[in-house]
């Protein structure tokens, strides 16, 4: 992450931990829906929890649709639960026998994949190295070329979620693959509408079309934004990086001009827009208003980093800058008004005037914003509305009582938690995470009451926000090690060397 160029507000703490600054071969298409069951059956083990043997009725029953995504050299292809699974070691990618048609073409494709990983870091402490590597692999699986970045590889799930690609943007960014990272922004940037906003969700073939009528969702514009000025920062600086940022000036400029549209110029408050629920509001949600901050923060930190290259950088964006700054600074003075005013004196409740909250909370905490105690006293108390039997957390305190447990907004708690400085609650998040993963080993969108992994994996918004929360536990050992002349902590972030070819199975 950026370091925070504003003024902080009081020190946030989250279990009396004081938050810390921050420290500084061709590729595929999408392929058929699923890899044909058969071979030898993979049995998946249900991973048990201190819950009830039966089913308890309000407790809602989803099945396992896949059990990660898989490389072949036809594109990237979905497992099913019941497949079994052989990849090359170290890869994503789906093992050939020699002398078959495609296997050269296999090897090829491994040999890339463990060089792709092999350019960045594994982050996170060591016991967490397997989930990470994954979540990396399964990053690099859903990510197609001309950078459409699917949510999941099978069914409903096989578009690109502004919202979802633009963390898998930060995330590859903060893992040293800021020309990944790149692409995905490039394709949103081709996508954008032409005032400047998002649809909810793209069919990733880069024609801009949609494949319902979900609509526009504000959030994206902030999310688009944070993701831009994170890769900015992240990427080595060069003639590179300035012609990508050339190209993306436009969308960038864009989706400020969105937001300082459905912002009212007088109450600060957005248009009513669906959030991460996805469902249509007819009153302003946290979800939508805390992102749409986020961006107008970001535009500013974008612009004084550009600011500083830009009389080499050839772009034009110097002039760009200024009027971002200038823009940016009006409109949170705005928005951040219009959270304090409609959202703080509830105790930041999903909607203004409301009492139920929900996960968004966390996006007034670091990484995102600088927080409060009493953004954190919401966030503590929101993780325990939220809770669900099998340990993981809902989307929000209001959501439906069905048992069902979402990686995304635990995730996203053990990200809030890293960022802040509380490394426990954000290991006791991860040791979770890490714990429901599938037989493949990918992070699925869903885990049910009893603790078996449900709907789809991998899921690319929890593969990204688990590798964000394992980078910021790094970065503050890092910090640790810097500023300690006693402990020196073992390094987390684990380099990855090539591996041979070889063989990981998958058994039940």
């Amino acid at each position: 992450m950026l370091e925070r160029r504003r003024t902080s507000v009081p020190s946030l703490r989250l279990r009396g931990v004081v938050p810390r600054s921050r420290v500084g071969a061709g590729r595929r298409t999408l392929a058929g829906p699923t890899v044909a069951a058969g071979v030898i059956a993979l049995a998946m083990v249900a991973l048990s929890t201190s819950g009830p043997a039966a089913k308890p009725v309000a407790y809602a029953e989803r099945a396992l649709r896949s059990q990660t995504a898989v490389l072949t050299p036809g594109g990237t292809v979905s497992v099913g639960p019941a497949t079994a699974l052989e990849r090359f070691v170290g890869t994503n990618v789906l093992l050939t026998e020699e002398g078959a048609a495609t296997h050269q073409a296999s090897v090829l494709l491994a040999s890339a994949q463990r060089g792709w990983v092999a350019e960045g870091t594994v982050p996170g402490p060591a016991r967490y190295e397997d989930m990470a590597r994954q979540a990396l692999l399964d990053l690099d699986t859903l990510l197609l070329d001309g950078g459409a970045l699917l949510a999941a590889p099978i069914g409903a799930w096989r578009y690109t979620w502004p919202r979802d690609a633009s963390f898998a943007a930060v995330a590859l960014s903060r893992t040293g693959h800021p020309v990944q990272a790149a692409d995905v922004l490039m394709f949103l940037a081709q996508v954008q509408e032409p005032d400047g906003t998002f649809q909810a969700r793209y069919l990733p073939d880069g024609s801009g079309d949609v494949p319902d009528d979900r609509g526009t969702q504000l959030d994206g514009d902030g999310w688009f934004l944070w993701a831009a000025a994170e890769w900015y920062a992240q990427a080595p600086a060069g003639r590179a990086r300035e012609a990508t940022l050339a190209e993306l000036l436009p969308a960038l400029t864009g989706a400020l001009d969105a937001i300082d549209a459905v912002t009212d110029p007088v109450t600060g408050l957005p248009d009513p827009s669906p959030d991460y629920w996805e469902v249509r509001e007819d009153s302003v949600t946290l979800g939508s208003i805390s992102a749409l901050l986020l961006g107008v923060r970001s535009a500013q930190e974008l612009a004084a980093d550009v600011a500083t290259s830009a009389p080499s950088s050839g772009t034009g964006a110097s002039s760009w800058s200024r009027d971002m700054t200038r823009r940016g600074a009006r409109l949170e003075r705005l928005i951040d008004g219009a959270v304090q005013t409609a959202f703080a004196p509830d105790g930041y409740p999903r909607r203004a005037e409301g009492e139920e909250r929900d996960a968004a909370v966390a996006f007034l905490l670091p990484p995102f914003a600088d927080g409060s105690a009493e953004v954190a006293a919401a966030w503590e108390g929101a993780a325990v509305g939220m809770l669900r039997p099998a340990g993981g957390l809902a989307p929000g305190e209001g959501w439906k009582q069905d048992g069902i447990s979402w990686t995304p907004q635990t995730a996203l708690f053990a990200l809030t938690a890293a960022a802040s400085g509380d490394a426990v609650r954000a290991e006791e998040w991860l040791d979770w995470l890490d714990a429901h993963r599938t037989a493949a080993g990918s992070l699925p969108e869903k885990v049910l009451w009893d603790g078996r992994p449900a709907a789809v994996a991998p899921l690319a918004w929890t593969a990204a926000l688990v590798l964000l929360a394992l980078a910021e536990l790094d970065d503050a050992a890092a910090q640790a090690a810097a500023t300690s002349p006693f402990v020196v902590p073992a390094l987390n972030g684990v380099r990855v060397a090539g591996a041979g070819a070889g063989v990981v199975r998958v058994a039940g």
